[in-house]
């Protein structure tokens, strides 16, 4: 690993890949709270049927979920249902 953080900030409804391969998932923030219901869905893997490592209620208020997890292969996040939270996902690449 190259013991530095790789950022990504998300806006949208959408799944994201952040990552294939290996690395390790730091954090998660939540800039702005999103709102009716969203959820942050976090996934070892390429796509929304990975194995999964987190569910975020994101109507809390803003703050960060640090985790310090592997991920074997690759990283996506889905934001979904109702108004979208602003978020960055902070990670290792492995």
């Amino acid at each position: 690993m190259n013991g530095k953080y790789d950022y990504k900030n998300l806006e949208a409804n959408a799944t994201t890949l952040i990552r294939t391969g290996a690395g390790v998932l730091h954090a998660i923030t939540i800039n702005t709270k999103g709102a009716s219901a969203n959820v942050i869905t976090v996934y070892d893997g390429i796509s929304a049927s990975g194995t999964l490592i987190a569910t975020i209620d994101s109507t809390v208020d803003p703050g960060t979920f640090f985790y310090d997890v592997s991920f074997n292969t690759g990283l996506t996040i889905v934001i979904g249902t109702g108004t979208a939270a602003k978020i960055t996902v902070a990670w290792v690449s492995g």
